[in-house]
């Protein structure tokens, strides 16, 4: 029961602050509520420094991951370079920003770019994608967002060509249970 109670409140949390931080020009194609973000968020680029990309080993084969390791996803429902996931969509899926020139190791240096967003932030881009990190993977290394769908879309682990990485391993652990709907992961 006490579960239930702080699964509840942390929900209403959520909605709260998605609706008091959402913009109304931006489009979002949230659904209603999301799950209640991790404790660890996702690293944001310290003033001054830019973002960095390489490539990690993961159980479904060769990622994109940020300076410290940490996976880096791309939104199915994204067209371009022009991210659509903002308000509850962005607390859940944080985008992978930078107050630089983004760099890369062991990729292809012209797939990297850059994205304004909706709040005049600005997004890292990969292969023509916006990079998201996923607000439940707490440690580098994490690939629990891989294949859920969410906010209108599905979210895959990017490949170093730019790609989605769209199988998974059979060994991928299983991303949390949400506390509220938005994510449909088939199980």
């Amino acid at each position: 029961m006490k579960r239930v109670l702080a699964a509840t409140a942390g929900a209403a949390a959520l909605v709260a602050l998605a609706a008091g931080c959402s913009s109304t020009s931006g489009s979002s194609t949230a659904s209603s509520s999301a799950p209640a973000p991790a404790t660890s968020s996702a690293p944001a680029a310290a003033s001054g420094s830019a973002a960095a990309l390489k490539v990690a080993d993961s159980a479904d084969g060769q990622i994109l991951v940020d300076g410290s390791g940490r996976t880096l996803y791309l939104f199915q429902a994204d067209t371009g370079t022009t991210s659509t996931c903002n308000g509850a969509c962005a607390v859940a899926w944080p985008p992978d920003t930078t107050t630089g020139t983004p760099s890369a190791t062991g990729l292809t240096a012209s797939s990297v770019g850059e994205s304004t967003r909706a709040d005049k932030s600005t997004q890292v881009t990969y292969g023509g994608h916006p990079l998201y990190y996923f607000s439940h993977d707490t440690a580098a290394g994490d690939i629990n967002g891989q294949g859920l769908t969410a906010f209108g879309g599905t979210w895959y682990l990017v490949g170093p060509g730019g790609s989605a990485i769209t199988s998974t391993a059979a060994t991928t652990p299983a991303a949390p249970a949400p506390t509220t709907s938005g994510y449909s992961s088939g199980y």
